[in-house]
């Protein structure tokens, strides 16, 4: 045999051997997504917290109208309807010539609440969501950050920061912390690993095939937990959803395209990962309702990719008869308090205090434990019966309660 033909055969047979393990990685995921299913057949509603009612939705999204983005508000009211989301809050990047904010989707669309909003940089490059947004945020860029803040809070928005692992400012008056971002999380992958395993998989499992790269984000954890021990905030996941990543064969700029794939579809980002937040039960889903209860920490983050999570339940009773919930205060008695959580699903349940984990049990639906000291506590929850990875990932992450 001549010895091109030999490189050749070579070649194939490396590239063959190549492909074992992604082949593999396509059945695991195959078997993973038949476990997620025995698990919906498990789940029971019926420990959601009864003076609230639950709303789910995503937080950090994109159009065209911000750039850096091809999503088109169609695309978006579609996607977010066909992930049955209750609201999307709209984070267009700012400019200099328009309101970003005011021009982006609004009010009731399709059944789902949109909420106009701008990610905005101050002058030293540290990043927030403004919610909801205003025209002023364009100049963000000429602000330091605590004056930027400051212009924000007086104009009544929200401002949270998104990549804190870029953040120095935490001295700053901020309200809440995008502790999970599927953006950076993506960033953080191997792409030509992620490429192969996508060949065999993303076809028949696409979330699940962006899930398995999925990791707990332990720094941005540390982050808040340092900056609750001494101050209310609120945590949430950020989808950073644009819709641009993929490839198109022939077409124009007016939207026709013979052939044209998206890795990132909004529909299907928009399941990964979202932030679940209460509302109380004589309260109805609005904008300001909806900013309201992200303010105070009335939320949890769900991965729900993993299984649904709605009806998860987190409160604290004292022997004053008062009974709180996630993002609430409550004061310490001779007692102590007395919390409950509970999700729809038998999983391991960690809580902390401060940052450090304070109690954990595995294998029920609920847990009560007392707490006798002063602190902010929080749970996370992990789906151990789905294996590797995903003992490691959490599936829920709830915000603190606050004992005083």
């Amino acid at each position: 045999m001549k010895l091109w033909k030999k490189i050749i055969l070579i070649f194939f047979v490396v590239l063959l051997l190549v492909q074992i393990p992604f082949v593999y990685r396509r059945i695991k995921k195959g078997n993973l997504a038949q476990k997620i299913s025995n698990l919906a057949a498990q789940r029971s509603e019926e420990r959601a917290n009864p003076k609230f009612n639950e709303y789910k939705g995503v937080i950090h999204v994109h159009s065209f109208i911000g750039g850096h983005s091809t999503g088109t508000f169609d695309e978006l009211i579609k996607g977010a309807g066909e992930a049955n989301l209750d609201f999307v809050v709209m984070t267009e990047h700012t400019s200099a010539l328009y309101d970003t904010s005011a021009m982006t989707l609004q009010g009731a669309r399709g059944g789902v609440l949109f909420v106009g909003g701008n990610e905005a940089n101050t002058k030293q490059d540290e990043r927030f969501l403004i919610l909801n947004g205003f025209a002023e945020a364009s100049l963000s860029r000429e602000s330091q950050t605590p004056d930027f803040l400051e212009k924000a809070h007086a104009a009544n928005k929200l401002a949270f920061i998104t990549y804190p692992e870029n953040f120095n400012s935490w001295n700053g008056d901020f309200d809440g912390i995008e502790i999970f971002s599927l953006f950076t999380n993506a960033k953080q992958g191997n792409a030509p690993f992620f490429l192969l395993d996508a060949f065999w998989s993303f076809g028949a499992y696409p979330e699940l095939t962006l899930a398995d790269y999925f990791k707990r984000p332990d720094e941005n954890l540390h982050k808040f937990d340092a900056v609750t021990v001494n101050k209310k905030s609120t945590l949430f996941a950020g989808s950073d959803a644009h819709s641009n990543i993929g490839f198109h064969l022939f077409g124009d700029d007016a939207g026709h395209k013979f052939v044209n794939f998206k890795l990132d579809r909004y529909a299907t980002i928009f399941r990964l990962v979202r932030t679940h937040v209460l509302l109380e039960k004589e309260k109805s889903l609005t904008q300001e309702t909806l900013l309201d209860a992200l303010k105070n920490g009335r939320a949890f983050i769900g991965f729900d990719v993993l299984s649904d999570t709605g009806g998860f339940n987190f409160t604290a009773e004292n022997a004053s008869g008062e009974r709180k919930t996630m993002g609430d205060e409550i004061f310490l008695t001779d007692e102590g308090v007395n919390f409950k959580v509970a999700a729809s699903q038998s999983a391991h349940f960690i809580v902390f205090k401060n940052g450090e984990k304070f109690f954990e049990e595995n294998g029920n639906t609920e847990i009560n434990f007392n707490a006798r000291e002063r602190g902010t506590y929080r749970v996370e929850v992990y789906l151990h019966t789905l294996g590797a990875s995903f003992d490691q990932t959490p599936w829920i992450i709830s915000n603190p309660i606050y004992v005083k």
